[in-house]
């Protein structure tokens, strides 16, 4: 997981540089640094940095879960929650059962593989979405569902996912064993994050420097992910956990004011950096993929994904069509083409033991699927807002 001061230095000012020109031509930043990720890696003097789970995972993932849970407000969450839960967790259920019925029937994948690259490009990615939808600055209760449900679709898929590669490596599991370990990840994820989050706003409630206040929510953020990943939960709901008690729960005398504007900017800036690294290492792998090579089964797996994504979103949202939590036609429109995937699909994939079926494969295709979802609906995602009234008709 290495990376010098040099790669360092050069990520940033290409990060920067990508910004200012994004917003000029009124892209999306994520197209933008796929695109600079891929063309900075034919230069020859570009650096080689593999693109790890470790890196993802441990380094670059919880700044971004926590940002985006400290952003939320609970009772906006609370409004929602029952629509989320469902999409969260039925809805991925559904789309991993379509994605891999159709890798194993139609791609002659066996099942353990199929089952596997289901699960991990299930749940849409909040690194993708949340900055994408920010971006085109949508608003009011699209951005609450499409962010929380990207959120919690993340721990769950995660969650989902440990279960099924579990059951892979040939260690047996039954459907009784299977659930007690999915509610236990769960269950210990969500308890976790929620001690370490209140303990760190316990201390930082002791202090009035907001520069100590903005590393209690540091330490909460890696903490809980790194404490929850070593007892054997969850760290992605732990973290999205830890991040949703700091920012809403008000009992506890903690945060000042300053410091809270002070976290803020952090948070902003270090969700920024995340997200610039993620996207430029996801473009400067894909230079290396040979994606010609693998067409016909990409083609394939983005297509049922898509199909996927769909089962995911109409049939879940009719369960609430007759009540006070209806979401309207357009929004279901745009929760489904606004499903991007991206560094969760990549971190799972790449978590994979080398002796999981196929695991090569999965994680082309993984890429590919990245790759699909960054440019070809990543793009698309601010005129569908435009043409649903979503957003304003100019930026």
């Amino acid at each position: 997981m290495e990376i010098s001061a040099q790669t360092v230095t050069l990520l940033l000012l290409l990060s920067a540089i990508v910004a200012m020109l994004t917003r000029r031509l009124h892209l999306p930043y994520s197209v933008g640094l796929v695109a600079a990720g891929i063309a900075f890696a034919a230069l020859p003097f570009a650096p080689r940095v593999a693109l790890t789970k470790d890196l993802l995972f441990t380094a670059l993932l919880p700044p971004l879960l926590f940002e985006a849970a400290f952003c939320i407000r609970w009772e906006d969450l609370r409004r929602d929650f029952s629509v989320i839960v469902v999409l969260a967790t039925l809805g991925v259920a559904l789309s991993a059962g379509l994605t891999a019925m159709g890798m194993h029937f139609l791609m002659q994948w066996q099942w353990t593989a199929a089952l596997v690259f289901g699960v991990l490009i299930a749940a849409t990615d909040p690194v993708s979405v949340i900055a994408t939808f920010k971006e085109a600055r949508a608003h009011g209760r699209l951005l609450v569902l499409i962010e929380a449900e990207s959120l919690l679709n993340d721990g769950t898929a995660a969650v989902a996912f440990g279960v099924v590669v579990a059951a892979a490596s040939g260690r047996h599991t039954g459907a009784g064993q299977a659930l007690l370990m999915l509610a236990g990840s769960i269950g210990g994820g969500i308890l976790c994050g929620a001690v370490v989050g209140i303990g760190a706003l316990l201390l930082a409630g002791r202090s009035t420097d907001h520069l100590v206040e903005v590393t209690f929510t540091t330490i909460a953020a890696y903490g809980s992910f790194l404490a929850a990943d070593r007892l054997g939960f969850s760290g992605v709901l732990a973290t999205i956990t830890a991040g949703l008690v700091m920012s809403n729960f008000t009992r506890i005398d903690g945060i000042s004011a300053r410091g809270k504007e002070a976290i803020q900017t952090f948070w902003e800036y270090a969700a920024f950096i995340a997200n610039s690294f993620v996207f430029l290492l996801i473009g400067m792998h894909e230079a290396h993929q040979n994606l010609l090579a693998i067409r016909l089964p990409a083609l394939v797996a983005i297509t049922l994904v898509v199909l996927g994504r769909a089962v995911a979103i109409y049939p879940c949202c009719l369960l609430f069509a007759r009540t006070s939590r209806r979401v309207s036609a357009q929004h279901q429109h745009v929760l489904f083409w606004g499903g991007l995937r991206g560094a969760l699909a990549l971190a799972l994939a790449l978590s994979l033991a080398p002796d999981v079926p196929l695991r090569e494969s999965i994680i082309a295709i993984s890429f590919a699927v990245v790759a699909f979802s960054v440019f070809v609906q990543g793009l698309t995602v601010a005129p569908l807002l435009r043409k649903m009234g979503e957003i304003p008709g100019g930026r």
